[in-house]
């Protein structure tokens, strides 16, 4: 009797685990697949997807789940810890780290498939790995561009960058000059978010910011490289008066109306931003995607891409990374990146025609691709507590003219590292 009570309480336990479910009768796994996507095109894409893939896998049905943005990151964290989370999980490589750290999320070298390794390139690669192990799939990508009034460019009779020839930072700022005035601006940064947006600009000029030392250890260092970005900016609206204040507490949807408007020429977006562009612009009104500034290093900037991952409770893996490999396929990494008017990781994909068309500025963004790297803060543990306490405040503090660039040093620097230290003991 007490073996069967046994035996009964494995089951029941079992059956509560997190992950895919089969039926009682051998019928099929079900999996859960949390989206983030969030845009009508984007939803339809990948809902399309699991209707094409349960109408085909008789014996692995996979059950959409819409997930947000906004709450992603305490929404998982109660769900791994309560032992319910999705089994595949759409996030950002930049958010991973205290999940895959924490043993949440399965380490995925050995359950995908050799094509999709192969196809993705291992820069990308880099910003899902973690320690010794890969804990996502990163599948799209965003560089920020200049989105740009092409009417207001070619009357100013300005030289219009290109891939080819970027603007360098300094030309950037003389022509944001030459642009302002009358209450116009050459530019509006919206900067709600100063960290990342400064963080992976400026690695154009060579700078990354964090230090890793032989020992492992983190270390933040605010050398030239890394001031060329944040003194751009800062100058241009504390001492050119070509970028106005007004926008630095904004999000990038909150400059369209004065964009469109004409009074700012230029605002630096993310790539998707474009199809709020598309479709919320005025009749006739014109505008062109441009390269966003290069500096020593050339175009080069930091990007944290969407990612799949798989949840390390998950009792059918081996299904959950089929699935992935599906949704990945070269054609259909098209379909979601078009979806979400962003760049796929895939070099097949990025090879597709429809991504490569001057209509939208895709040309110029996938141009760009070549031109990504893992965001600096990628892997750094103690980032969150260290963008939200320390570089946050300080950022937006010294884009207002509040403090200078030393004492903006000084915060990165010595409270900055007093928060990664606790991290890194």
């Amino acid at each position: 009797m007490r073996a069967r009570w046994l035996v009964a309480l494995v089951v029941l336990l079992l059956a509560g685990c997190t992950g895919g479910t089969a039926t009682p009768d051998g019928g099929p796994v079900t999996l859960r697949f949390q989206s983030l996507a969030w845009q009508d095109e984007s939803v339809a894409a990948n809902k399309a997807l699991v209707k094409e893939w349960n109408a085909t896998h008789p014996d692995v049905k996979v059950e959409y789940v819409q997930g947000s943005w906004d709450s992603v990151h305490d929404q998982l964290l109660t769900s791994f810890e309560g032992g319910e989370a999705p089994d595949i999980i759409h996030d950002a490589s930049d958010d991973l780290a205290d999940f895959a750290y924490g043993g949440y999320l399965a380490d995925l070298r050995e359950l995908l498939p050799e094509r999709l390794k192969s196809d993705i390139p291992q820069w990308s690669w880099e910003t899902t790995t973690f320690g010794d192990g890969v804990y996502g799939v990163p599948f799209l990508q965003e560089p920020r561009v200049l989105i740009a009034n092409a009417k207001w460019l070619r009357e100013s009779g300005v030289r219009v960058p290109t891939p080819e020839r970027p603007w360098s930072w300094t030309e950037f700022r003389s022509v944001t000059r030459e642009l302002s005035g009358d209450g116009k601006y050459g530019v509006a940064w919206p900067l709600k978010e100063p960290v990342s947006a400064t963080l992976n600009l400026s690695l154009s000029a060579g700078g990354r910011l964090f230090h890793q030392g032989a020992d492992g250890k983190v270390t933040v260092r605010f050398d030239a490289s890394e001031e060329e970005v944040p003194r751009t900016i800062h100058e241009q609206v504390n001492s050119d008066d070509s970028a106005p204040s007004s926008t630095l507490g904004s999000g990038g949807s909150d400059t369209l109306p004065g964009f469109f408007g004409g009074r700012y020429a230029m605002v630096p977006l993310g790539f998707s931003y474009r199809q709020q562009i598309a479709q919320q612009a005025p009749k006739g009104f014109e505008w062109q995607v441009l390269p966003a500034p290069a500096g020593a290093d050339g175009l080069t900037q930091g990007v944290s891409p969407q990612t799949l991952s798989i949840a390390e409770d998950s009792r059918h893996q081996a299904q959950a990374a089929e699935f992935i490999d599906f949704m990945l396929r070269p054609e259909n990494m098209v379909r979601l990146a078009l979806g979400d008017w962003m760049l796929p990781t895939g070099t097949e994909a990025l090879k597709s025609p429809s991504l490569r068309t001057p209509k939208d500025g895709w040309a110029t963004g996938t141009a760009l691709a070549a031109h990504l790297r893992s965001a600096p803060a990628q892997s750094v543990r103690g980032y969150p507590e260290w963008k939200d306490k320390v570089a946050t405040p300080a950022f937006q503090e010294y884009y207002s003219g509040a403090i200078d660039l030393a004492d903006l040093r000084k915060r990165l620097e010595k409270d900055g590292n007093l928060v990664l230290a606790r991290y890194q003991r």
